[in-house]
């Protein structure tokens, strides 16, 4: 079992975000903006999906999980929070959330059915989110001369997605989840990520008017592609996830642990799992 901490992160929403406030690189602010807009409606799904998971759990093993599943839905809550603040500002910006209505389509296909397949969605999406938390906390040219308080924001979100990482997992086993139609969900869950994410950046960098300059392509080739690269570094971390004996704790979560006890005063703890 994980010993989950909900916090609260104290940073200014309310001051606008500047319109490339990833250090002026148009691609990566797009890229980032992008993965805020999946957040609410996201967020949501895990939430709803760790609550009927809880709820399917014999009474004896519901007691075993309760204390962790509440805390992984305080995080996601607080998350969604804040997200819905960021894109607020996004969308005075004129941008506009295509990918929200995308994944509220989706949920609406998982009503009434085996709450394992709300698990297994919810296990795979939230090890897309540990990869790239490992990545920045790791990589931070990812967030070079972002606005610090936007930089704060992605690396506490990334750190408590590091933190909680195994949750939904570890429900998904508890309840019988199997290892292929594990398997098969994250390649589908895979598939809608990155077109939706790729969508999304895209109709960014179209509104914002830099989709045809040079510059926004290499900025958006280093990003994923270069020698430090979210997509390079990240593949077989992606693969490892297929193998029959994966487990997300096999993931390396000291540097977020260490960001979280180092940033104590930014993102104080409202309450612990016990």
């Amino acid at each position: 079992m994980t010993t989950l901490v909900v916090r609260r992160l104290l940073i200014d929403l309310q001051t606008p975000i500047g319109r490339r406030w990833n250090g002026g690189d148009a691609f990566r602010t797009a890229f980032f903006n992008a993965l805020s807009m999946s957040f609410p409606a996201g967020e949501q799904v895990f939430i709803d999906a760790m609550r009927i998971g809880l709820a399917a759990l014999p009474a004896g093993q519901r007691e075993r999980f309760a204390d962790e599943v509440q805390a992984f839905i305080g995080q996601e809550a607080t998350h969604r929070r804040i997200h819905e603040l960021f894109n607020r500002q996004l969308a005075q910006q004129g941008l506009v959330n295509r990918w929200e209505s995308r994944i509220q389509r989706r949920r609406q296909r998982l009503e009434g059915i085996d709450p394992r397949n709300w698990l297994a969605v919810t296990a795979a999406t939230e090890h897309f989110t540990a990869i790239f938390a490992e990545h920045l906390l790791a990589h931070p040219q990812a967030l070079a001369g972002a606005e610090p308080r936007l930089r704060d924001l992605w690396l506490w979100h990334s750190s408590e997605e590091s933190e909680h990482r195994s949750t939904a997992f570890d429900l998904y086993q508890a309840l019988g989840g199997d290892h292929a139609w594990r398997r098969r969900i994250f390649r589908v869950v895979s598939w809608h990520f990155v077109t939706d994410a790729l969508r999304q950046t895209a109709a960014n960098l179209w509104h914002d008017g830099t989709w045809w300059r040079p510059s926004t392509w290499a900025g958006g080739w280093r990003l994923l592609f270069g020698r430090q690269g979210l997509v390079r570094l990240g593949y077989a971390p992606w693969r490892r996830y297929l193998r029959s004996d994966f487990h997300p704790s096999q993931g390396d979560g000291t540097a977020a642990a260490r960001w979280l006890a180092e940033h104590a005063a930014l993102a104080p703890p409202v309450r612990a799992a016990v």
